[in-house]
């Protein structure tokens, strides 16, 4: 989990600034959204199959001319 210290004359708006940025170089958020809910290993492979596919359908798309 991510810590911040409220630094000297450190408004309260500075130091959750500071702790999102925090938060999201650390990856909690991505992490708990993806452990949210069970997924199985077969659905989890189908998922990035189906990603991998769009990912190349839009790199196609934008090269070619």
């Amino acid at each position: 989990m991510a810590h911040v210290k409220l630094m000297p004359n450190e408004t309260d708006e500075s130091l959750l600034k500071r702790f999102r940025k925090k938060v999201a170089k650390s990856g909690t958020m991505s992490v708990i959204r993806r452990k949210r809910w069970h997924v199985s290993r077969s659905e989890l492979r189908r998922i990035q199959k189906k990603k991998a596919v769009r990912r190349m359908r839009r790199r196609q798309t934008y090269r070619t001319p």
